[in-house]
């Protein structure tokens, strides 16, 4: 098996990094993971010794460097077809890539205005009406992901695909913030938290030691 490790940013902010790092606890391989602390003066610096576009995550695989969450979670599924990153169904995995795509491309406000802090706790937040568009958007993707395809199990696509892992880090934004969540929403969302691969992540992004003070509201 080739050498496999994984470029992230601190696991209390970065999003990005959490997708990716998700997908490739999925296939069960080992794999060596490097962090670069964020928003430092060295960090662009210390990313572009490994990454080309000069942004985590990157994913090296012997010869093979990938960037890009969504690059790299189609990269694994292709490597590793096993861990069934994507649905089998045709129908379901189209549907499965379309909101994987959606959360990478867009939700811009509920990016800007609920910033990832996995270890912070801010019920009283105030929510702009673009904030709260994209918050029922999120719910909508999740009510109809899971009544068409939810039957074999708790998540989008019942079995944890990758894109579960596209949508965990807006699950831990809606805890910090105290978003509610309509049933369905609630039951998806601690579904995804309570995953062994979350629980491990939140545990590491609690305990590290790195502040950006601009998401620290």
């Amino acid at each position: 098996m080739p050498k496999c490790v994984l470029v992230i940013g601190n696991k209390n902010y970065s999003s990005w990094s959490l997708r990716a790092w998700l997908a490739i606890k999925r296939t069960g391989i080992d794999f060596e993971e490097i962090v670069v602390p964020l928003m430092r003066p060295e960090t662009r610096e210390a990313i572009r010794t490994h990454s080309p576009s000069g942004k985590v995550p990157l994913l090296k695989h012997g010869d093979d460097t990938v960037w890009d969450s969504l690059a790299i979670a189609e990269y694994l599924a292709e490597r590793f077809p096993a861990a069934g990153l994507w649905p089998a169904d045709p129908a379901a995995r189209a549907v499965a890539r379309s909101v994987a795509a959606e959360m990478h491309a867009g939700f811009m406000a509920l990016r800007r205005g609920l910033p990832m802090n996995l270890r912070a706790h801010y019920p009283d937040h105030a929510r702009a009406a673009d904030v709260d568009a994209d918050v029922a958007r999120v719910q909508e993707i999740w009510r109809s992901c899971r009544s068409r395809f939810g039957a074999g199990g708790p998540f989008l696509f019942g079995r944890f695909t990758a894109a579960d892992a596209f949508y965990a880090p807006v699950v831990g934004r809606f805890r910090t913030y105290d978003v509610a969540l309509d049933a369905a929403g609630q039951a998806y969302a601690d579904a995804v938290w309570h995953t062994p691969d979350m629980t491990q992540w939140v545990t590491a992004a609690v305990a590290e030691p790195y502040v950006v003070p601009e998401y620290e509201l």
